[in-house]
């Protein structure tokens, strides 16, 4: 079941126009540093998403309530990497995770963005969801703080598998924020299984994106 009131919001695009001859790259401004992400069209995961601007924007917004300065924060589907760069930005060790075919634009995109920021060196890995979990992130080994997601629901076969790295990776302590845009009945159906599974509250709603923001836990016995 869901708690709380959410909050409505507007997504603030934080887009700055810049004189480029690159068509491809998108210039945001989050907890004050520019953002310069590189795009792709060739795949889902190398576009910037309304879900990955809603969470940068929450997380920019909410240091109080969601402070990410040393924790330990994991993004599956990390797409562009402008989600694990604002919490790399707030101070956080980010693991960015996505398929095998993301991971150069991603990398990319970090490094450029992160290495002259005094922070935690942010670390870019393979995850696909649902396989290998046990070998590539063994539980003994790997415990994080957050888990962060945006617009991994979509019409696609790979629900059942997601939803299986959610529960693997969310432990006793950590916290899910899954920001998606709801386009599908698929969608609705994803989240009545996460509520059926977590503690689950929506933070916020962005009403013209139609994007949730949830925060989700494992449940105390």
């Amino acid at each position: 079941s869901l708690t709380g009131s959410p909050v409505t919001l507007k997504i603030l695009q934080n887009w700055v126009p810049k004189a480029s001859h690159y068509f491809d790259k998108e210039h945001y401004t989050y907890v004050g540093h520019q953002i310069v992400i590189q795009e792709s069209i060739e795949h889902f995961g190398a576009v910037v998403w309304p879900g990955a601007l809603a969470l940068s924007q929450y997380l920019e917004s909410n240091q109080e309530q969601f402070n990410l300065k040393d924790k330990k924060v994991l993004e599956i589907g990390a797409g562009t990497g402008l989600l694990s760069i604002v919490a790399c930005i707030l101070g956080a060790h980010v693991t960015a995770t996505d398929l095998p075919e993301v991971l150069e634009n991603l990398s990319y995109n970090i490094s450029r963005n992160t290495q002259n920021l005094n922070t935690h060196k942010p670390e870019v890995r393979k995850l696909v969801w649902g396989e290998g979990l046990n070998e590539d992130f063994p539980v003994s080994t790997y415990h994080y703080d957050f888990i962060l997601a945006t617009d991994v629901v979509y019409h696609h076969t790979a629900l059942d598998p997601l939803l299986a790295t959610m529960v693997y990776f969310c432990k006793p302590g950590t916290v899910l924020l899954w920001a998606n845009k709801f386009r599908f009945s698929t969608d609705y159906e994803f989240l009545e299984k996460v509520c059926n599974i977590f503690n689950t509250t929506i933070l916020a709603e962005f009403p013209e994106s139609n994007v949730k923001l949830l925060k989700a836990t494992v449940r105390e016995n």
